[in-house]
């Protein structure tokens, strides 16, 4: 379909580093900032080669329509291409100006996160989603997951309480704060009850939830922490020194939750993995030309500029603004900080930086790597995890749920901060999302590297990745988006790798990945900015495929919900095949394998696949097609023998076709229509 340009009818965090800094100095602590930037280690990554696409071609509208989109919250410019806008619903009235996150699925609910709470929606009806619950409980980030009755949320920051207060907490230590993961019943999903909490010493950006096939009493949680690690006093046992120094340290490790299905009150941490280890401080690529100018204008204004692993950053105002805050109350003052208060921050702010950063090396040799992930995507059908770890891209073997273990480890001078991770549905290869600039910062601004920002692809040879390419948005957006890679998704479409994915502001784009050396956007949907005189928060946070429907969090709209449509890239077949797949339960960060019952449109999905790139020749495609349509108006017997006549043939059409491995899985796909009696 051609693309439609039309009209309709803040605010995470400024950067990651930011708020972290903003948060620590709130409560007086400062030790063991996870910010990490850019790569080196196990393998690098060499730079993109710029060569002429040899898979699918596509004709995507030109100019690009997501260029120049009118702004606006609720009535910006729309550009959407190859899918449909099926419903966009705005956030309930306690929600609307707080920030939405991740996303899980539940029977016919998505559960969305939100800085102060959680979001139950009913999407049976995709064009009309009902508020089930709006859950308030504040907490960044929210981020969530389910597994049959229970649900669990993560929770960082520091005003998060056990009893879900709103009044936040002001005190330094305190016994009443929540940083770890909330567990839910909701066995009633009208009344999520809050049955228990686990408490880790660096709280949970994110958490990833594992079923392991070998054990069906319990599920596992990967907790990903990336604050500062609390005092000692509030959770016993919290270090923030260096493991050579104390062998406890809560530095260098992820956490192991063990949740007892039956009795989740009794979740404990089972492990704490270094999966870190011997790992040194990766290559940085640098301010791209829009930064540095920007910390030029910074520094005649008077910003602040801190410098974070030799790469200068402009603090944010509003970050900037809390901390004075502090320390305006910290000398017992009241009213706006003073010029005092100031050079006082200025002053404290590389120490603060240094204290954050954690153990940096002695000076005699390379300073250690990231000391925790941001994302672990766990594929227990394989057994193994992608661990997007800040610093790196990881390999992970899971098949001890309590006790991963690194298998490798790729770097890459080109990210700046491996966020997420996707493997293909048989796990051959395996992506990489890079959050350049911490989700809080235009990063696909036209003078921005394609290769910065981006994903980045690799194979999974034996234990081993090998860097195939990039992906970056085409479409320049403008200094008022926050845009830069963020959350996405596998669609089943059978015999491809096609992954739908959010870009904050940049909007939701659709990739073909079937060919890693040679990614294609073939679908988008992409809003103007939210505020169009300044950045402003907002975009998709995460976007997933579920029961044939395409789930939007966005930021600071509410929740959209899109489907696929034909294209030349795209049959109905396809998109038929992959509705055809039905999940229970989905998590952003627990990939199940797809497998596809048999029907009619998987085994013409194929031929349309044959037939799109030249796979087996167009007579003998038509002859199939036909004898399809014959044996479908068939029953009984009639159909079974003719199906298993069609199987035979096709099988022997692959020693000479040009693409025999799809001509193999035709030709299972007409017998398993035949077995199944259809």
């Amino acid at each position: 379909m051609s693309a439609v340009t039309k009209k309709r009818d803040d605010t995470r965090f400024t950067a990651r580093l930011a708020t972290v800094l903003a948060g620590a100095i709130a409560v007086g602590g400062f030790a063991g900032c996870a910010y990490q930037s850019a790569q080196t280690g196990m393998a690098t990554a060499p730079a993109a080669a710029a060569a002429a696409p040899t898979g699918l071609q596509v004709n995507p509208p030109t100019p690009d329509p997501r260029v120049g989109l009118a702004p606006g919250m609720f009535d910006a410019g729309e550009a959407i291409w190859n899918l449909d806008l099926v419903s966009a619903t705005p956030p309930p009235d306690p929600f609307v100006g707080k920030t939405n996150s991740d996303l899980a699925f539940s029977g016919p609910y998505a559960i969305q996160g939100n800085y102060d709470g959680i979001q139950i929606w009913d999407i049976s009806d995709p064009a009309n989603p009902q508020t089930v619950v709006t859950y308030v409980c504040p907490a960044s980030q929210s981020d969530v997951s389910v597994y049959e009755h229970l649900l669990f949320v993560s929770g960082e920051g520091f005003g998060g309480r056990l009893d879900c207060g709103e009044e936040g907490i002001e005190e330094a230590v305190s016994h009443d704060r929540l940083r770890g993961i909330r567990i839910f019943d909701i066995s009633d999903i009208t009344a999520p009850e809050y049955v228990a909490n686990v408490q880790t010493c660096r709280g949970s950006h994110t958490h990833t939830l594992l079923e392991h096939p070998g054990d069906d009493e319990n599920v596992y949680i990967y907790v990903s922490g990336s604050a500062p690690v609390r005092p000692a006093e509030e959770l016993a046992g919290c270090s923030a020194a260096p493991p050579a120094e104390d062998p406890n340290s809560a530095l260098f490790r992820i956490e192991v939750i063990r949740v007892p299905v039956a009795d989740p009150a009794s979740a404990e941490i089972v492990s704490s993995p270094r999966i870190f280890e011997d790992l040194v401080a990766p290559p940085t690529h640098g301010p791209a030309p829009d930064d540095l100018a920007a910390l030029e204008a910074a520094r005649e204004r008077g910003a602040f500029i801190i410098e974070v692993m030799g790469e200068e950053m402009v603090l944010p105002d509003q970050s900037a603004a809390a901390m004075l805050g502090q320390f305006v109350a910290q000398r017992g003052g009241e009213g706006p900080p003073t010029a005092a208060d100031s050079a006082a921050l200025r002053e404290a702010l590389p120490a603060i930086v240094a204290q954050m950063m954690g153990p940096q090396g002695d000076g005699d040799g390379p300073a250690p790597g990231p000391t925790q992930c941001h994302d672990i995507t766990v594929y227990p059908a394989i057994g193994l995890a992608g661990g997007a770890c800040e610093g790196y891209g990881m390999l992970i073997d899971i098949s001890d749920p309590a006790n991963p273990v690194r298998l490798s480890a790729v770097a890459d001078s080109n990210f700046s901060y491996w966020h997420s991770a996707t493997f293909n549905n048989d796990g051959t290869a395996i992506l990489f999302t890079d959050e350049w600039g911490g989700g809080g910062a235009p990063k696909c601004r036209a003078s921005d590297p394609m290769e910065w920002g981006a994903n980045a692809i690799f194979t999974i040879e034996g234990t081993e990745m090998e860097f195939q390419s990039y992906f970056k948005l085409s479409a320049p957006q403008t200094p008022e988006e926050n845009c830069v890679a963020h959350n996405g998704s596998l669609i089943p479409i059978p015999g491809r790798d096609i992954m739908i994915q959010g870009w904050y502001q940049g909007g939701v784009s659709l990739i073909d990945w079937t060919d890693p050396t040679n990614p294609v956007e073939i679908a988008y949907f992409d809003r103007g900015p939210v505020n169009p005189d300044r950045m402003q928060m907002g975009g998709s946070w995460s976007v997933y495929w579920y029961n044939g429907v395409i789930v939007n969090s966005e930021i600071a709209r509410g929740l959209d919900i899109l489907e696929l449509v034909p294209s030349a890239a795209l049959t109905q077949n396809e998109i038929d095949a992959a509705n055809s797949v039905q999940l229970t339960h989905l998590n952003s960060q627990g990939q199940p394998i797809f497998e596809w019952p048999a029907t009619f449109a998987l085994a013409r999905a194929y031929l349309d696949q044959l037939e799109r790139h030249g796979g087996l020749s167009a007579a003998r495609i038509g002859a199939i097609r036909g004898e399809l349509s014959g044996a479908e108006g068939m029953s009984g017997s009639g159909r079974a023998g003719a199906l298993r006549s069609l199987a035979d043939s096709v099988s022997g059409n692959a020693a000479g076709a040009g693409d025999a491995a799809k001509v193999r899985m035709l030709a299972d796909a007409v017998r398993a229509l035949a077995d199944a009696g259809m």
